[in-house]
C-alpha cells in the first residue's frame, strides 16, 4: 500500500513540484494540497492521509499551529515540516506541536522522498547528534522536587515510565541518545527483531507518537544524561 500524503505549502510553485516529485514513485501518493493552515486541517480530517507535509510561514494560520490541531485528532498523521526557514524557535515549536521531523526546503529531493518514508513508518527524522541539542534544550532542566516531610507517606511515582521493565528502560535511553534499533541490538547483544518488539511495546505503553516522543519522554524521566 502507497503513504498517503497531504501537501500544505503557500507556494503554488512548490505544490506542483512536490507532486510531480511524489507522483514519480511507485510507494507514495498525494491525496490533497492545501494552500494555509486552515484548509490543511479540514483536509486532514476529511482525507485522513498518512503524512501531511508541512510549510511553517503561511497567511492566517501557520504551519505549527495546523500542526498542533493535526497531531490531536483521532488517529492522527504524522507530520514532516518542511521549510526554508532554519530557525530553531520554528524547530522546538515544530516539535511541541507534534511534528515528528523538520527538513529545509533546500535539501536534495531523493532526501525529501526518503523522509517521507521514515516519517511514515513511525521514526523520528532528527540526526543523533542534532536530536540530543534540540531534545535537551526542549525538555528542559526539571527542577529538583522538594523533599516529603519526614512523617508524610511516599507518594506513588508519577513517572510515565513506571509500568515500564528494566529492559525497556534500558532501551528507551538509548533511543533518547538517537541510537536506531540495529544499533540497540548490538548494545544491548540482542536481535534486530527483538529491540524493535521493546520499541513497540514502548510506544503502546507511553503513548508516543514517534522516536522524538520516545526521546523526550527519557529525557524528561532522566534516563539520558543531560549536557553541560
Amino acid at each position: 500500500m502507497s503513504v498517503r500524503i497531504l501537501l500544505v505549502d503557500d507556494q503554488p510553485l512548490m505544490l506542483v513540484g512536490l507532486g510531480i516529485l511524489i507522483g514519480s514513485t511507485a510507494d507514495l501518493e498525494v491525496v490533497g494540497e492545501a494552500g494555509d493552515g486552515r484548509e490543511a486541517v479540514r483536509l486532514v480530517r476529511e482525507l485522513r492521509p498518512d503524512v501531511v507535509v508541512m510549510d511553517i510561514r503561511m497567511p492566517g494560520m501557520d504551519g505549527i499551529e495546523a500542526t498542533r490541531q493535526a497531531t490531536a485528532e483521532p488517529d492522527p498523521p504524522k507530520v514532516l515540516v518542511l521549510t526554508t526557514f532554519d530557525d530553531d524557535e520554528y524547530v522546538y515549536g515544530a516539535l511541541r506541536a507534534g511534528a515528528s521531523g523538520f527538513l529545509l526546503k533546500s535539501m536534495a529531493l531523493d532526501a525529501i522522498l526518503d523522509a517521507i518514508r521514515v516519517v511514515a513508518a513511525g521514526d523520528a527524522l532528527i540526526a543523533p547528534s542534532v536530536t540530543r541539542r534540540l531534545i535537551a534544550d526542549f525538555a528542559g532542566t526539571s527542577a529538583t522536587p522538594a523533599a516529603p516531610a519526614p512523617d508524610a507517606e511516599p507518594a506513588a511515582d508519577p513517572s510515565p515510565v513506571a509500568g515500564i521493565t528494566d529492559r525497556e528502560r534500558e532501551v528507551l535511553a538509548l533511543v533518547g541518545q538517537g541510537l536506531s534499533n540495529g544499533e540497540i541490538a548490538e548494545r544491548l547483544v540482542i536481535s534486530a527483531a527483538t529491540a524493535k518488539t521493546h520499541v513497540a511495546r514502548l510506544f503502546a505503553k507511553l503513548e508516543a507518537r514517534d522516536r522524538v516522543h520516545l526521546a523526550i519522554i527519557a529525557f524528561e524521566a532522566g534516563l539520558v544524561p543531560r549536557r553541560r
